[in-house]
C-alpha cells in the first residue's frame, strides 16, 4: 500500500518537479558509477605498488595475483620507477656534435655524459654525425630511446632534449664551439674546460671521438660510463624488436657466428688497402680518398700497411684462416657488415669454404627492412645487436663496432671474440700460398697465435704518452668487469672452436 501511495503522489506531482526528481536519480546512478570505477582503478594501482614495493603483499588477496591481473590486460607492463633526480647547481650547457659511425658515435656518447657529470654540467641530447661518408639523417631518437637515456641516468646527469630558446641563436647567443684535446684526464677537463663555463654558458663540443682518456681515470666515472653504455644507451623499440626477430631466425638455425667482415668500401678507401682489388678497383678507391678531405693520408702503399697488420683481412684470406683454426663447412656464419666490395664475387671463396652464409637481407622481409633503408646507422645497430648475441664473434678489423661488440661480450660474461693478430696471420698466410708453409703446419701456427686471443679476462695495455697505441677502454672495460682492479685469475674459453 505504501508503494502504491508513493507512485499515485509521484503521478500528482508538477511536471516539472518529475523532472527535477528524474535528474536526481540520474545523478545518483552517476555517482555510483564513477565511484566504482574509481575504487576499481586505485586498487588496481595499490596492487602495481604493492608488486612493485613487496610483491608478496597483496598476494592473499583471492582473484588480484600478478599473474590474473596481468592475464584480464587490467595491468599493462609498466616501466620502472624513476632513479631519484640527482640535486646539483649546474655550472652550464654541454653541447655535443658526435662523429663518425655508429659505434665511435656510442662510445662518445659515454665519455660526454661521464664529462658532463664531472664538471656538474646539463648536457644536452646528442647531435649524430649526418655528413661522414655514410650520410645517414638519423638523429639520437631514430636510433637510441631517448627517453630511457635520459631517465635512467637522472640520478647522475641533467639531460635535456634542447637548449632553452635564450641561448638560441635567434636572440644572438654564439655559443664557443672547439674540439677538446684527445684522450684528456680529469684534470685537463676541471682545469681547462670548466673555467670556460664562467664566461660562455654553453660550449659546444664539434668533435667527440677519443676525447677521454682510457686509463687514469677514477673509478667512479669509469663505472659511470659503463653504466652508459651497458644500460642507458638502449636501442629505440623498433630496432630492438626487428634485431631480436633477427638473432631469433638466426638461433632457430643453430649455433652461429658473426663474422664483421670490414671489407667494405669506405674502409678500404680510408686505408688505403688495395690487396686483391683489381688495378681499376684500386684506382677508384684511390680516387675516393681524395675526394674526403679529413681522410688526412693521401699516398699510401697497401702491400707495406697490409705487412704492418693495418688492412682488414680479404674474404679469401677470412675464409682460410676460418678454416685454419678449425671451423667445419657446416658452421653458420653471419656476415656483419655493409656491402662487401666487389660484392657476390668477392664472397665467392668464402661461401664456397662455408655454404651457411647469412645476412639480414636474406633473412628478413623487405618489408621489414625498408623503414631501415639508408640509414646505415640503424642498419649497423641490427648488425650489432645480432655480433653481440653470437656464439663467436669474429672481427677481420678491429675498427670501431669490433672494439665495442667485444667489449659488450666481455661484460656479458667473457664470450669468445677472436681478436686476430693480423701482421701474424699476414706472414703466415703468404708463407702458405707461396706454397712454402703446408696446411697443417699454417693450421697450427694460427691456432697457436690465438690461444689467448679470445678475450679472456686480462689487464688492459697501458702505454705512457702512448694512448693511440693502448688498449680501448670500451674493447675492455675491467673496472666494470671484475671486484679489483684486475682479472685474476686469468680464466677464460679455451682454444676449442666449437659453437657452444
Amino acid at each position: 500500500m505504501e508503494a502504491v501511495r508513493s507512485e499515485r503522489s509521484v503521478e500528482k506531482l508538477p511536471p516539472l518537479q518529475g523532472v527535477v526528481i528524474q535528474r536526481t536519480r540520474l545523478q545518483v546512478w552517476f555517482i555510483r558509477v564513477c565511484s566504482s570505477i574509481l575504487i576499481w582503478t586505485c586498487l588496481v594501482q595499490l596492487v602495481a605498488v604493492g608488486e612493485l614495493w613487496h610483491p608478496r603483499l597483496l598476494t592473499g588477496f583471492p582473484g588480484f595475483t600478478k599473474m590474473s591481473v596481468h592475464r584480464e590486460g587490467l595491468l599493462p607492463s609498466s616501466p620502472p620507477p624513476l632513479v631519484p633526480a640527482r640535486n646539483y647547481t649546474s655550472n652550464g650547457f654541454l653541447k655535443v656534435s658526435c662523429n663518425g659511425g655508429l659505434n665511435q658515435m656510442r662510445s662518445a656518447i659515454c665519455d660526454m655524459v661521464t664529462i658532463a657529470r664531472l664538471l656538474n654540467l646539463t648536457l644536452v641530447v646528442p647531435e649524430l654525425d649526418k655528413t661522414s661518408f655514410w650520410s645517414d639523417p638519423s638523429n639520437f631518437e631514430d636510433i637510441f630511446d631517448v627517453r630511457h637515456f635520459i631517465n635512467s641516468l637522472r640520478d647522475e646527469v641533467r639531460i635535456i632534449k634542447r637548449l632553452p630558446k635564450r641561448f638560441g641563436m635567434r636572440y644572438g647567443y654564439q655559443p664557443l664551439v672547439m674540439p677538446p684535446v684527445s684522450w684528456s684526464n680529469e684534470q685537463y677537463y676541471l682545469q681547462q674546460i670548466l673555467p670556460l663555463f664562467d664566461k660562455h654558458k654553453v660550449i659546444h663540443f664539434n668533435r667527440t671521438d677519443t676525447r677521454l682518456a682510457n686509463n687514469g681515470i677514477s673509478l667512479e666515472l669509469q663505472r659511470l660510463r659503463c653504466r652508459v653504455n651497458f644500460q642507458a644507451l638502449k636501442f629505440t623499440p623498433e630496432i630492438e624488436a626487428l634485431g631480436n626477430k633477427l638473432i631469433r631466425i638466426i638461433q632457430n638455425k643453430g649455433p652461429y657466428l658473426a663474422l664483421h667482415l670490414r671489407y667494405e668500401m669506405d674502409m678500404l678507401a680510408f686505408s688505403g688497402c688495395t690487396h686483391g682489388c683489381t688495378t681499376e678497383e684500386a684506382v677508384e678507391l684511390r680516387r675516393l680518398r681524395y675526394a674526403f678531405p679529413w681522410w688526412r693520408e693521401k699516398e699510401i702503399i697497401s702491400e707495406e700497411k697490409r705487412s704492418h697488420g693495418l688492412c682488414p683481412l680479404t674474404p679469401e684470406e677470412t675464409a682460410l684462416i676460418l678454416q685454419a683454426l678449425g671451423f667445419e663447412k657446416e658452421t653458420q656464419i653471419y656476415i656483419a657488415s655493409g656491402e662487401i666490395y666487389g660484392s657476390e664475387r668477392r664472397l665467392a671463396a668464402l661461401r664456397a669454404a662455408f655454404p651457411r652464409i647469412v645476412k639480414k637481407e636474406m633473412l628478413l622481409d623487405p618489408e621489414d627492412l625498408k623503414q631501415f633503408q639508408n640509414h646505415s646507422s640503424q642498419m649497423a645497430a641490427l648488425d650489432f645487436m645480432v655480433s653481440v648475441a653470437s656464439n663467436i664473434f669474429v672481427p677481420t678489423y678491429d675498427g670501431n663496432m669490433a672494439r665495442v661488440v667485444e667489449g659488450h661480450r666481455r661484460y656479458l660474461g667473457f664470450k669468445k671474440t677472436f681478436q686476430l693478430d693480423r701482421r701474424r696471420l699476414v706472414e703466415l698466410l703468404d708463407l702458405h700460398q707461396n706454397g712454402t708453409l703446408p696446411w697443417d703446419e699454417f693450421s697450427l701456427s694460427v691456432r697457436q697465435a690465438h690461444e689467448r686471443r679470445m678475450a679472456q679476462p686480462i689487464e688492459r695495455r697501458v702505454i705512457a704518452d702512448k694512448p693511440k697505441e693502448e688498449d680501448y677502454f670500451y674493447s675492455n672495460p675491467q673496472e666494470c668487469l671484475c671486484e679489483g682492479s684486475s682479472c685474476d685469475p686469468l680464466t677464460g674459453p679455451g682454444n676449442a672452436t666449437a659453437l657452444q
